[in-house]
């Protein structure tokens, strides 16, 4: 496959799932900003432990 072929491809491709897709309603986007907060201030919050334990411990 020539690398013109294989862009062809790509971009038929990336029609095809942009005609599939849809815009997210306005509770969609409220649901994933919120799950999305949520793993971030997990994340946050693991980060802050091992930090203080860290400094706790000394190291």
């Amino acid at each position: 496959m020539s690398f013109g072929e294989s862009m062809n491809r790509f971009f038929r491709e990336c029609k095809r799932v942009l005609k599939v897709a849809k815009k997210p309603s306005g509770e969609e986007y409220v649901n994933f900003s919120k799950i999305t907060a949520i793993g971030i201030a997990i994340i946050g919050v693991i980060g802050f432990i091992i930090v203080l334990i860290a400094q706790i411990a000394g190291l």
